[in-house]
């Protein structure tokens, strides 16, 4: 049972039953869906597809939603893909058209007030390269630096031009609305700027009343770094969305700014997640690169909780197998952790309460032991979180007694969710633990540690250990 949690992005190379029924068999966490490119239909059947699976698996996959957020996306071009060749000229319409080689529209009219002659605009995480040469009021005349394939509704940044897009657009609401509405688990949302962004959104949740939706923040321009310590702080987990953060910064900063964010995420107890061009190659191979298994096993050696697949498993030729290989890179990867260091990272920064140092002690405990599992009985989370954040050797089984609380676990480094009836009484809840232990763990025999709150009624926080044996 791997550690770090796997999220697969949904669309047509995986949305058929059997496929999402191979990719939950073989170890995703959790799917998203992308609404930049999907609609509510789409949403329904993925939705429903996920939650039965769920049922009859006995699985806990969450649903994760990307929300657009304030992007700019070109509309629809002719048969669904056009050439851009260098050294023409292409104009963007404020207007909605039919692009072709020569012409596409936006989805923000107000481009063409924002963005200044001799501006740069970059297409689809900045594999098409303009310079603005001249404009007009309705209309952007460019010429093309650098060409290639353009697709419909693929993103579109200015690097280093703000542009005055309301962080929350009415297709936005509809789909936080459609999330509470469906019982979903995470709101992705894209191209956060600030944790007023983020406090925005959950303004919204507490107008519908809804306490379990967590907001994942996607970290995609320079904005984002320069607030990122209050947008942890307001977020339930951080994204370091590689693409367009890649086109808004100079590539070459990525690595450290990755470092620091999975760092910054630990050290808050907040989750955090590594996105696009895991293993990119796989979308049209069976193998992935060299550069690609290490760039995998670095995420996984600095404690990151959940990495994400996009293209591979939304239009890749391969995607059952890309998540096999994602899966055994992850194990051999989790091998080299350096448990120990994490531990004392996280306790050099624990509150100084109970269940903080419960949490502590059972992970060092499991650690020096050896052992096979960490049961962990859990009505709200909060004990299976506290000890992921202190990156145990061995898997945390959490037994609770709520679904959506059993999903929202999902992406939590080495939270293994599982859905039980109450317990209410001690014996039971030993027994429980040692058959989940025999279910979930590969291992016959070995130490495991059960944690909890005793007496159940009253008890606000995690107050003991106990070793047991296979």
């Amino acid at each position: 049972m791997n550690k770090t949690k796997v999220i697969a992005s949904i669309g047509p190379a995986s949305q058929d039953e059997a496929t999402l029924k191979a990719l939950m068999m073989n170890g995703i966490d959790a799917v998203r869906i992308n609404m930049s490119h999907a609609d509510f239909d789409f949403c329904d059947d993925i939705v429903r597809k996920v939650q039965t699976l769920n049922q009859t698996l006995k699985k806990n996959v969450a649903i994760m939603v990307d929300i657009p957020g304030p992007t700019v996306r070109i509309d629809r071009v002719k048969d669904g893909c056009v050439t851009f060749k260098a050294g023409t000229t292409v104009c963007i319409h404020m207007k909605e058209i039919t692009g072709d080689h020569t012409k596409i529209s936006v989805n923000y009219p107000g481009l063409a007030s924002d963005v200044k002659c001799h501006s740069i605009i970059k297409i689809d995480d900045g594999k098409i390269i303009l310079e603005v040469i001249d404009k007009e009021p309705e209309m952007l005349i460019c010429n093309v630096i650098q060409g290639g394939l353009v697709r419909d509704h693929k993103s579109l940044n200015v690097p280093g031009v703000p542009l005055n897009i309301p962080f929350l657009r009415d297709y936005d609401r509809q789909i936080i609305t459609y999330a509470h509405q469906n019982h979903l688990d995470f709101l992705a949302l894209s191209f956060v700027r600030s944790s007023e962004d983020i406090l925005e959104v959950n303004d919204l949740l507490i107008e519908l009343g809804n306490d379990h939706l967590g907001i994942v923040a996607k970290i995609e321009n320079e904005k984002a770094i320069e607030d990122i310590d209050q947008i942890i702080k307001a977020s339930d987990a951080v994204m370091v969305a590689r693409g367009d953060l890649g086109v808004e910064i100079p590539f070459e900063r990525l690595p450290g700014l990755q470092k620091m964010i999975l760092r910054k995420c630990h050290i808050a107890g907040v989750v955090s997640i590594v996105a696009t061009e895991i293993l990119s190659s796989m979308e049209d191979e069976m193998i992935p690169t060299r550069a690609e298994v290490s760039d995998l096993a670095n995420a996984v050696l600095d404690g990151v909780d959940a990495v994400m697949l996009s293209g591979e498993t939304t239009t890749g030729k391969y995607p059952v197998e890309t998540t096999m290989m994602m899966e055994r890179i992850i194990a051999s990867s989790e091998e080299d952790i350096n448990y120990y260091e994490f531990v004392e990272t996280s306790m050099r920064t624990e509150k100084q309460d109970i269940t903080g140092n419960i949490a502590y002690s059972v992970t060092d405990c499991a650690n020096r032991l050896k052992c096979i599992a960490i049961v962990a009985p859990t009505v709200t989370g909060y004990t299976a979180r506290k000890i992921s954040r202190f990156r145990p050797s061995c898997p945390i089984i959490a037994l609770c007694p709520d679904p959506e609380t059993a999903r929202s676990l999902a992406l939590h480094f080495a939270v293994q969710p599982v859905h039980v009836k109450k317990l209410d009484q001690l014996d039971k809840m030993i027994h429980v633990a040692k058959e989940c232990v025999k279910t979930y763990i590969e291992r016959n025999e070995g130490h495991y540690i059960l944690t909890g709150g005793y007496p159940f009624e009253g008890v606000k926080h995690t107050n003991f250990m106990k070793v047991e044996e296979l």
